[in-house]
């Protein structure tokens, strides 16, 4: 599923949105790493993964404030 088209200039409901495609890619592409056997993609789907998880904390990062970076 792609991420929404918001009419929205709030930041948290857009990094929400994000949060949730890059969420669902990445379970998506855990069951890929179940389906295929070569083991190259396995690495690459997995990878892709877990560099996509840590996108999802920085988001989760961004809207609760605990990185100094984020804080106002």
């Amino acid at each position: 599923m792609s991420p929404q088209d918001l009419r929205t200039s709030d930041p948290k409901a857009h990094t929400a949105n994000l949060k949730s495609a890059m969420t669902e890619l990445i379970d998506h592409l855990r069951r890929d790493v179940e389906q295929v056997d070569e083991p190259k993609a396995q690495a690459l789907f997995e990878t892709s993964a877990e560099v996509l998880k840590g996108l999802v904390t920085a988001f989760e990062h961004y809207e609760t404030g605990k990185e100094a970076g984020f804080r106002r």
